[in-house]
């Protein structure tokens, strides 16, 4: 990066946390420091919630995930606007009306404080195992423009983050991520007209997207039921709306933000505002992965985007072999240059058939290149068995860096840095709420005063920043993160689900009926997820399921069971 690049970088790096503190003011109690006071308005509200969703990841591995799979991703999101809905009918108003701190608190009302610790504690195992993967995300973009170990990177950002969090609470959170949004968006947008213009003379955007539809890249909607595949319409209505609704209604990292409104109807607000902009928002997110995606169509794309684990193997006995293979990439990319342009002349003449020859060639060029890149990642595997072959993380901070002006290359970086502390800062701050009000004030110190727990939550996320951090330092060899983060989700969002769904609609099943269940299905879904029984999406809805069924069936057998005297 340029020098301007750095300045860019870092004065918004620092005008983030600085304005975040200001604005925070002092944390006199617990209340504003995990709630902000519960004194913000819907915007506020609709901006943490995405924020909080949108992490690096989003920015780093979505384009990367439609320059290799296409744009089916979209289809994640769909069950959204639904859950949004049921959110605010359900889930809002019993938490506003019973002023909780954490959506476990109610749990132990309807239920005992064994339920209530268990789902406590598998929202901290998931949350924690996410969130090093969060902080993870923009050490890539570090140590790739320092040429650095990702350990000290990773660092870097874990302390900045635990520092303004530590500090000013959910309100250093919010007002961040208010201001966060803002250049999020606006960086974005700048990025995908960047893109179009960069394309070659008479290659527009309409060709573009027409060209990535020829090679099977716009497949938005797929139609075809199949439990085997991750993402098509019906696993994003459904499987996805119960990945949502739990995600959003139970996992504390959420409520957290929503509980923060003024008002039920301030919390509402924001939630409809965030199922109302996050699918677009996505859509065009995954949209400049499929121009990046064109864009390398007619400029020369790395065989390898990872240059770290290029690096590994041009130093090793392979070098020569991987060398051979990239001189065979650049051929192979010349013929496959000449096919897209061949594409393009043939779509502006609009005759059928040789758009249908054309698109023949490409795809067979296009093939071509795959099966040498894939060539290459064999012997970088031959040479570490340990490499990573998943680059898709990679894909858009190549382009970024290689591709855009000055100034705006720092500031693209520096969007990626916000959202990694936006929604790094909102889960410690959620980590550290449902530690000190689930399980310290209750169970360890219990009447203790308000500065007490003050003084607790602060060091609740200390420890939970460490934790994470760690967490972060094994994330490397997880593939594309974006995927790996909603994979690890769906392992337990539905267990938590049931838990609640059981809560609200089922009033005759008791405690320790659906504790068992809650136990059971957690076992099961592992199995499931470990064995890739169905698409993870589907673990959401299944686990929601489990738990309802089972809890009834456990229920029954208590009531019928022989009381004795």
């Amino acid at each position: 990066m340029s020098l301007t690049d750095w300045i860019v970088l870092g004065v918004t790096l620092l005008t983030i946390v600085i304005y975040g503190i200001w604005k925070s003011g002092s944390n006199k109690n617990i209340d504003q420091y995990l709630m902000g006071g519960r004194s913000l308005p819907w915007y506020h509200v609709g901006l943490s919630v995405m924020a909080t969703q949108a992490s690096a990841i989003t920015f780093l591995s979505a384009p990367g995930q439609a320059y290799s799979d296409g744009m089916r991703f979209v289809q994640f999101y769909l069950g959204l606007p639904l859950a949004m809905i049921v959110l605010c009918v359900t889930f809002v108003p019993i938490f506003s009306r019973l002023k909780v701190y954490t959506a476990y608190e109610f749990l132990e009302q309807r239920f005992d404080l064994k339920t209530r610790a268990l789902t406590s504690f598998l929202f901290l195992v998931q949350r924690g195992l996410s969130t090093g993967i969060t902080i993870y995300a923009p050490s890539i973009i570090l140590s790739t423009i320092l040429n650095i170990n990702t350990v000290f990177t990773t660092l870097f950002i874990g302390g900045l983050v635990i520092f303004y969090t530590v500090y000013g609470g959910t309100k250093a959170v919010s007002y961040t991520q208010l201001l966060q949004m803002s250049i999020i968006f606006l960086g974005m947008f700048f990025a995908g007209l960047l893109v179009v213009g960069l394309l070659p003379k008479g290659v527009g955007f309409v060709h573009a997207i027409k060209l990535a539809g020829k090679l099977g890249k716009m497949n938005v909607i797929d139609w075809k039921f199949d439990p085997n595949n991750r993402y098509n319409i019906w696993s994003g209505l459904i499987g996805g709306f119960f990945l949502q609704l739990s995600y959003f209604g139970t996992d504390q990292s959420q409520v957290g933000r929503y509980l923060t409104g003024s008002s039920i109807g301030q919390s509402r607000l924001g939630l409809i505002m965030n199922g109302l902009v996050k699918i677009p928002m996505q859509f065009l997110i995954l949209l400049i992965g499929i121009l990046v995606f064109a864009f390398y169509q007619f400029n020369r794309p790395p065989i390898f985007f990872n240059q770290y684990e290029v690096k590994q193997v041009k130093q090793s006995a392979y070098a020569g072999q991987y060398n051979q293979l990239e001189n065979q990439y650049v051929a192979a990319f010349e013929q496959r240059r000449e096919k897209a342009n061949d594409l393009i002349a043939a779509m502006d003449s609009k005759d059928q058939q040789r758009i249908d020859k054309a698109q023949s060639g490409l795809k067979l060029a296009d093939k071509q290149s795959s099966d040498i890149r894939e060539k290459a990642i064999g012997v970088m595997k031959l040479n570490n068995d340990k490499a990573n072959p998943d680059d898709t993380n990679y894909v858009f901070l190549n382009f970024v860096t290689h591709y855009l002006p000055k100034g705006l290359i720092g500031l693209l970086i520096a969007i990626i840095f916000l959202a990694s502390m936006g929604s790094t800062a909102s889960a410690l701050n959620s980590l550290a709420s449902t530690s000190i009000v689930d399980i310290y004030k209750r169970i360890i110190n219990p009447g203790a005063t308000d500065k007490n727990y003050l003084n607790a939550s602060r060091i609740a996320t200390v420890f939970w920043g460490v934790v994470c951090v760690a967490m972060a330092l094994y994330a490397s060899k997880v593939g594309n993160l974006l995927e790996y983060v909603n994979q690890l989700g769906s392992y337990i969002y539905g267990t938590i689900l049931g838990v609640f769904v059981v809560a609200f609609y089922l009033k005759k099943i008791r405690g320790n009926s659906v504790f068992i269940a809650a136990v059971i299905t957690e076992i099961i879904i592992c199995l499931m997820g470990y064995y890739k029984v169905v698409a993870y999406l589907w673990l959401n809805a299944i686990g929601c399921i489990l738990v309802v069924i089972i809890a009834l069936l456990v229920n029954q057998l208590a009531y019928f069971r022989p009381k004795t005297a």
